[in-house]
């Protein structure tokens, strides 16, 4: 695979991540943080905040992974 497919499926995948993450953070938020106070609210999207890192990090790794030999 060329780089610059590869790049482009990685930016696809990256922007896919974050639409798909943050409309289940708020549905998460809205189903079960309705009545919960503040400091729940702010664990819960400091919390979701980061977590959306940790499979960026897996497309960001496989984006630099270096080129297969014959490719």
């Amino acid at each position: 695979m060329s780089i610059r497919v590869k790049k482009l499926i990685g930016t696809i995948l990256l922007v896919a991540l974050v639409v798909v993450y943050a409309l289940v953070a708020m549905t998460v938020a809205v189903a079960r943080l309705s009545e919960s106070g503040p400091l729940a609210h702010l664990a819960f999207f400091v919390i979701s905040g980061v977590l959306w890192i940790l499979p960026a990090m897996g497309v960001i790794k496989w984006l630099m992974l270096p080129p297969r030999p014959g490719n």
